[in-house]
């Protein structure tokens, strides 16, 4: 697939969410970028800003099967995955799909969920694949998880486990619209809902197609030295109890490389890194005891970072 086809695709994707969501054309890039680089997302926000609309949008985008999960504390692993049950009829067992078998897959409010079912997406979201009774079962291709959750409300949640937060190739913040925004947004849905208006602009085999492609996008030696240099600064901060694994540093290249293709270059400037960093990096970070209470600390942490390490200047083509 050639990069205008990208393009293409990109633009009438985020035209179609634009139908619904307003003034958040970042977010929907980093959305885009996310679910190219094969990645998953974590929505963080207040109720009502539009997360869950924003998944359903997406959905309506992709001619894929979607699947909406509301986590509750008595959600059991069993029903995210699935279950063997015996059938009478065929005097045998048989599997019943859980609602993981999908392309998109909406996890609502996934820290009311325990601990024992979070981590039944664990092996989902990083493997792309189930094991139920010591039989492994392949997900659909593409695989992509938009989960949201709400910081402010702690009463009956559990938060997320670092090794959760890990598997999220970005954490998002969806953010109060704009007066004029919030104006728009009261226009478009004062008769009826534009969701319903949004049309299907892309299958499944064609965002495959693209998955691939965006993979073929070149990183120069002197941008995998700066991803690098970043991971070890992180690594080294007197504030930062553990930095960024390797984990995240493949993360960040996988990801400039769709937003370079998302932007219609072959090849990956320092400036994706930039835009990519804070959405990427900062949820991953552990910080010391005496920071970890203070809100918007890790993204604060890595904008310092960033103005601290070198960038490079080269001919980034091949």
């Amino acid at each position: 697939m050639t990069l205008q086809e990208i393009q293409t695709v990109c633009q009438d994707i985020k035209a179609g969410i634009e139908k619904v969501i307003i003034g958040k054309s970042e977010n929907i890039d980093y959305i885009l970028t996310a679910i190219f680089s094969g990645g998953h997302v974590l929505l963080e926000d207040v109720p009502g800003t539009g997360k869950t609309m924003l998944a359903k949008s997406l959905a309506r985008c992709v001619s894929g099967q979607f699947t909406r999960i509301q986590f509750t504390p008595d959600l059991l692993p069993s029903d995210v995955t699935g279950i063997n049950f015996y059938d009478n009829s065929k005097n045998t067992f048989v599997f019943r799909e859980g609602p993981v078998f999908t392309n998109i897959l909406l996890a609502d409010e996934i820290n009311r969920a325990t601990p024992r079912t979070q981590s039944s997406l664990l092996e989902a979201m990083e493997e792309k694949q189930v094991t139920v009774d010591g039989q492994t079962r392949q997900l659909p291709r593409p695989f992509f998880v938009i989960a949201t959750q709400n910081p402010i409300e702690t009463a009956g949640t559990f938060p997320l486990p670092e090794a959760q937060l890990d598997r999220f190739l970005m954490k998002l913040s969806m953010g109060l619209p704009e007066t004029a925004d919030e104006l728009t947004i009261l226009g478009n849905f004062m008769n009826d809902s534009p969701l319903e208006t949004v049309e299907n602009v892309c299958g499944t085999k064609q965002l495959t197609d693209i998955m691939n492609a965006v993979r073929q996008v070149f990183v120069h030696p002197s941008i995998r030295e700066y991803i690098v240099a970043i991971a070890g600064q992180t690594r080294r901060h007197p504030r930062i109890a553990l930095g960024l694994s390797p984990r995240g540093s493949l993360s960040l290249m996988h990801a400039a490389q769709a937003f370079a293709a998302i932007h219609g270059r072959d090849y990956v400037i320092p400036e994706d890194i930039k835009a990519l960093a804070v959405p990427i990096i900062a949820h991953r970070l552990i910080l010391s005891h005496s920071m970890s209470a203070s809100a918007g600390a890790s993204a604060d942490i890595v904008r310092e970072l960033l103005e601290s390490v070198p960038v490079p200047t080269e001919e980034w083509k091949r």
